[in-house]
Parts: structure tokens; C-alpha cells; sequence
């Protein structure tokens, strides 16, 4: 297994990234999970720059988020992520989140596709990338393979428009924005009464600078 594959990595909660509750934010976790994973990238040789001469970037198409504890301002933690699974287009990462004392705070399973740059369509993964050795498939999450469930009538809605600091660096609206505008759409008094325990996301286009964008929820039973 090469000596990088895994990627331990220790954050401390910061005043930026928590709410009113001094909790951390959905997205700011999401954040710190997906700077590991560059980290995680880079020493592996296979971020979106090592690609860049091919023409290639990793595009993120589901995530699965469970959340089991959600930290607190001032808390350190450790995030643990690896590629989990590769298939000729689709590659499989996953995240595990740790408070000080070891008690797991969320686990992350995610599903990602090789994008040509030129065409933006799907493409082959690299051999080199493919024929890695991964961990054993038991040490590894399930792949995020549920579609959501079916939407039906909107009780809230709220319009964005991407903008130019909403973008990543493959030009495209920045896939933790995509979760925060689902949330911040959600009545207030959810928001401060409530946490996340679980969220099931699937892309299916990219959105692009000056987009108009309308979030919508629908209130279960």
C-alpha cells in the first residue's frame, strides 16, 4: 500500500466556522474534511494540478454525510480520509471525523468522476491512479449508492446567484455552497433548534459563474 494513501490530518475549530451555538457548521466540517483530502491528493500525486497536463479534474457526483456529534469552537479533531474503490470513470473516497477522546463526530462516504477539462465529460481514471493498492474493502464505507428521495412540493424556496468567490478552482460553483444554500433555506427555527444527523446529496450539473440558482425545501411529516 503506498505510505500516503491514508491521510490523518488534526484541525481545531475556529471562530469562523461555527454558529450562533458555538457549534461548527455543516459546511465548515465539510470544508475541513475536503482540505484533508487535498492534502490526501497531493502527497498521492493525483490532485486536479498533477492532472492538469491531461486535461483531467475530479468532479464530486454523491455524498453520503452522517453526523453524530457535531463540534464545538475550540475543539480538535482528526479527520482520517482515502480513496476507497476506483471504476473506470467513478472513484470512492472516504472520511471518518474523531474528537480528542477517539469518539467518532461523523463518517463521509463520497463518490467523485473524472472530468475532461476541454470537453467537460466524463473520462477514464488513470491507469497509474487505478492501479493503486487500497485498503481492505471492511475498513471501508459503503459507496453512496441511494438516490435521494423523490421531491415533491416546495415549502421554501430562496434564489442565489453564483458568483465570482463562489467558484473552486475548476471554475464551477463550489459543491459546499450547494449545501449551504439547502440549509440556509430551511426555516430559522430549525436552524437553531436543530442539527444535521444525515444528508444525501447527488450532483447532476455544474453551475457556473453568474447562474441563477433556486433552493428549495419541502418539509417531511
Amino acid at each position: 500500500m503506498h505510505p500516503d494513501l491514508i491521510r490523518d490530518t488534526q484541525y481545531t475549530i475556529r471562530t469562523y466556522e461555527v454558529n450562533s451555538r458555538k457549534e461548527a457548521t455543516v459546511p465548515a466540517l465539510i470544508r475541513l474534511m475536503h482540505e484533508a483530502a487535498m492534502e490526501n491528493v497531493l502527497k498521492l500525486k493525483m490532485s486536479v494540478w498533477d492532472l492538469e497536463p491531461i486535461h483531467i479534474a475530479w468532479v464530486l457526483m454523491r455524498k453520503h454525510i452522517r453526523i453524530y456529534r457535531i463540534p464545538m469552537l475550540g475543539e480538535t479533531i482528526k479527520i482520517r480520509t482515502h480513496p476507497s474503490g476506483f471504476e473506470k470513470v467513478f472513484t470512492y473516497r472516504d472520511y471518518r471525523v474523531w474528537d480528542a477522546d477517539g469518539n467518532k463526530l461523523a463518517e463521509v462516504s463520497t463518490t467523485w468522476l473524472c472530468m475532461d477539462t476541454q470537453t467537460r465529460r466524463m473520462t477514464r481514471i488513470p491507469e497509474h491512479i487505478r492501479s493503486l493498492e487500497l485498503p481492505p474493502k471492511e475498513e471501508c464505507l459503503p459507496s453512496p449508492e441511494r438516490k435521494p428521495l423523490p421531491f415533491g412540493t416546495a415549502n421554501h424556496q430562496y434564489p442565489y446567484r453564483v458568483n465570482w468567490f463562489d467558484l473552486d478552482f475548476n471554475s464551477h460553483l463550489n459543491n459546499v455552497h450547494y449545501v449551504q444554500w439547502m440549509l440556509e433555506s430551511v426555516d430559522k427555527n430549525l436552524l437553531e433548534n436543530a442539527n444535521v444527523q444525515e444528508v444525501e446529496l447527488q450532483y447532476k450539473a455544474e453551475s457556473l459563474l453568474h447562474d441563477e440558482i433556486l433552493s428549495e425545501v419541502e418539509v417531511g411529516e
